[in-house]
């Protein structure tokens, strides 16, 4: 077991892909998985090769133990890739309720909203706040402002230090951030210079906010090693990754597929699909490529957006997330005289299957090209599973079309344009 299933009925014959195309698209990347294996055994491929590594979970382990110490509220500051690996994690062991039994609260600050900022402050206590600053290069704007802006805040409380609250992870180079870690003393962690941000889930900057959470940190490399482990040294046929990069470039050269819909049955998944949309986005969409990404929630969105994908215009490709049944708010008949119908004696589980199944046949009876993840519960093991799958599927998609997926040529375009703007205006 490696976390996951994954169908692909709903996307081979005449509402989707052809299965022989199917085939011809996988089989074409059998040198690719030998490749990306040869390389994360060799650790050529860091990302790869990070599902592997034992050796730093002690340090994590320990370095979020030094920060939980008198902490209440954890803060992690970042955006992008620094912040949304992370909250996929983190959201396993805090449904929004309170963090798990003597652990710290962790909440992420992804934006810079000055209202956001402002009312955080007006409610913190300082005393028992800690702050992670993330950023891969330690120059992007956001995080280095949102640092700077929290450190300011301290200052109003001069017994309080910023590098006794403060943890910095950044590449081991002169940067901004860094900048700031030697001027305050504040405890550095390095940042591997050949993982992207959106590619750092399974890193320290995912799993340092995990394990402050409470979460196995091992389980999640385990998982995602299980996973990486089946579709690399699988025949291309039998490899899930290389089967869902097929679909997806197959689908888009077929049926002129224009967008992918993450859409998983469980709350607790939510983050995962604001992660995969950076993650797809980012890597694939260049010199004319890439489909759209497209977040969705079960059953929230069968009430808001189901019209649009059966009525509306056939060009998307549906990824739904099923999990075991949970029947932990069963209920019996609220009462003998009261005739609930079709809900009598049912819970939410109940709600749950029914809903997720008659969403996916009805999506393939009109024609939705569909594939479904089966997993027993939302957990380290199966995010850890479908993280380092959805990793390998876009690698692979991406050498089907011929770009790289590890960089964004275009945002950075985007960034220097605002340090200009910015420079203009201190000016």
């Amino acid at each position: 077991m490696i976390g996951y299933t994954q169908d692909l009925e709903g996307t081979i014959g005449l509402a989707g892909l052809p299965e022989d195309q199917l085939i011809e698209l996988a089989s074409s990347l059998g040198n690719h998985l030998s490749d990306l294996q040869i390389a994360r055994e060799n650790g050529d491929n860091e990302i790869l090769a990070l599902a592997d590594r034992t050796d730093d979970l002690e340090e994590i382990i320990e370095t979020a133990a030094r920060i939980c110490v008198g902490a209440e509220t954890v803060v992690i500051l970042g955006t992008g890739g620094s912040s949304l690996g992370g909250q996929t994690l983190v959201r396993l062991a805090d449904h929004g309720f309170g963090p798990r039994p003597g652990r710290p609260r962790v909440i992420f600050f992804d934006n810079v909203d000055p209202v956001t900022f402002a009312a955080f402050f007006a409610s913190a206590d300082p005393n028992n706040t800690r702050f992670v600053a993330i950023s891969k290069s330690g120059s992007t704007a956001e995080t280095v402002l949102q640092t700077q802006t929290c450190i300011s805040w301290l200052k109003a409380y001069p017994r309080i230090a910023p590098k006794d609250v403060f943890t910095i992870i950044t590449e081991a180079k002169p940067s901004l951030l860094s900048k700031i870690a030697d001027i305050h003393g504040i405890p550095r962690i390095s940042h591997s210079a050949a993982i992207g941000g959106r590619y750092s889930a399974l890193s320290t900057v995912g799993l340092l906010p995990a394990a402050i959470a409470g979460l196995e940190v091992a389980t999640i490399r385990k998982a995602a090693a299980a996973a990486m482990d089946v579709s690399l040294k699988s025949i291309p046929k039998e490899s899930p990754a290389a089967l869902g990069a097929a679909v997806n470039v197959g689908l888009s050269q077929v049926k002129n597929i224009k967008s992918s819909i993450l859409m998983p049955y469980m709350e607790a998944l939510q983050p995962l699909t604001f992660w995969y949309r950076q993650l797809w986005a980012e890597s694939l969409g260049k010199d004319g490529n890439g489909t759209l990404p497209v977040n969705a929630l079960g059953t929230v969105d069968q009430h808001s957006q189901l019209q649009l994908y059966l009525d509306g215009p056939n060009d998307k490709f549906f990824s739904l997330i099923f999990a075991e049944k949970n029947n932990s708010t069963e209920i019996p008949s609220l009462s003998d005289d009261v005739d609930l119908g079709y809900l009598d004696r049912k819970s939410f589980g109940d709600l749950v299957e029914a809903s997720q199944r008659a969403t996916a046949e009805t999506l393939i009876r009109n024609g939705r090209p569909t594939r479904i993840f089966h997993i027993k519960q939302p957990d380290e093991e199966a995010v850890g599973a479908l993280m380092a799958h959805y990793m390998l599927e876009t690698m692979l998609t991406a050498r089907l079309l011929g770009v790289n997926p590890f960089d964004q040529p275009a945002v950075e375009e985007s960034k220097a344009l605002a340090r200009d703007y910015l420079a203009d205006t201190r000016r």
